[in-house]
């Protein structure tokens, strides 16, 4: 999709009443979501966390998350951005530890760029492990869940 039919769409969405709008073209997709200006403030706090997450690797939780990988099915960010574990801030997560799910299912959301990107489950299980805090930056393969 082109750059400025993209940007004519965000401004569309910004400007209205419109909540939520998806367009397919090809076999491109894009989906714009509309959050509350409290929402806004959610990944300005990103770059702090990142600080947090590059020192982490350093003392030993990757050590930590290694055991996790053979307790099931890992679901990877597929991109780098920041992950949300609901649409909005005021809606229920998409999923919690113990929930059934299908593949396809939606999990979580990670924002990249501005745009929201809505991550499906590739596994039919049962979520064991929810692997990262709502609002913290995600790098690309980073795991997200555990599916047994």
């Amino acid at each position: 999709m082109d750059l400025r039919k993209l940007k004519t769409l965000i401004d569309l969405v910004a400007d209205s009443g419109i909540a939520e709008l998806e367009i397919t073209e090809g076999e491109g997709k894009v989906r714009i979501v509309k959050f509350s200006q409290s929402a806004a403030v959610v990944p300005a706090a990103a770059p702090a966390a990142s600080a947090q997450v590059v020192a982490a690797p350093a003392a030993a939780p990757a050590a930590a998350q290694a055991p996790a990988a053979p307790q099931g099915h890992q679901v990877k960010a597929p991109m780098v951005g920041t992950f949300y574990r609901s649409p909005n801030p005021n809606a229920a997560a998409f999923v919690e530890v113990g929930q059934a799910v299908k593949e396809g299912d939606p999990l979580c959301i990670i924002e990249a760029m501005k745009l929201l990107n809505e991550i499906e489950a590739d596994k039919s299980g049962v979520i064991k492990e929810i692997l990262v805090e709502n609002g913290e930056p995600v790098e690309y393969g980073q795991p997200l869940f555990i599916i047994a």
